[in-house]
């Protein structure tokens, strides 16, 4: 076996560019599941019977979807049934962010719980409306708390971006395989591929840890 390393330096270009997909995607994705998770999260937890179970049912059934159907069933079947077709980009990121949304209003939910039902008690004998100790006193703190676990959501959600590569996202994974088709050098371009998912994760996976030390609830 021959070893030709010197496509990489012709594909490294490619690679980046990728990588850079990939990165914005993982932050577009967050950025719209954080804001989506404290909304779900707040129907999960609402006195109103009907705004539970809309929570409850979109939690249960987004977190038991594999995310690949999900953002095949955006890419062919959403366009079939709305005559809409969202760009390979967009329905990876769409099909990204109704899961991550699923799995970040449980965590806030998890946050919520957490807090000592005491405070709410007080601020609400002290007259506050159940939005106010909400938004003024759960909230930050459960923030807070939760902090660490979406950061591990972030690491973890930054690998699973490789998965809409099957809609023709073109981010790492996707243009990692394209030149692995057009070149035939498995070896030299799917090692190439996991070093930088390594250089990039790594630094991110140490984050986690200082969060978890930091931010981490002992009680």
């Amino acid at each position: 076996m021959t070893f030709d390393w010197s496509v990489l330096w012709a594909s490294l270009p490619a690679l980046l560019d990728g990588a850079r997909t990939t990165v914005l995607l993982t932050v577009l994705t967050m950025a719209v599941s954080i804001p989506g998770g404290i909304l779900i999260m707040l129907l999960r937890v609402a006195p109103n019977r009907t705004l539970n179970a809309i929570g409850t049912v979109y939690v249960e059934v987004a977190r038991n979807i594999p995310l690949i159907l999900l953002a095949f069933w955006v890419y062919y079947v959403l366009p079939l049934l709305l005559d809409l077709r969202l760009p390979p980009f967009w329905a990876g990121l769409l099909s990204l962010s109704l899961i991550i949304s699923a799995y970040n209003a449980e965590t806030f939910r998890a946050g919520v719980n957490s807090i000592r039902r005491g405070q709410s008690d007080a601020a609400l004998a002290l007259g506050m409306s159940r939005a106010q100790v909400m938004r003024k006193i759960i909230l930050p703190q459960a923030g807070r708390r939760v902090l660490p676990i979406l950061a591990n959501t972030w690491v973890s959600l930054f690998k699973d971006t490789s998965l809409v590569s099957v809609i023709g996202v073109h981010e790492l994974a996707f243009t990692a395989l394209q030149i692995r088709t057009t070149t035939f050098r498995v070896l030299e371009i799917l090692t190439a591929m996991a070093v930088i998912y390594w250089a990039m994760g790594y630094p991110q996976a140490k984050l986690v840890d200082w969060l978890h030390r930091k931010y981490g609830v002992v009680e």
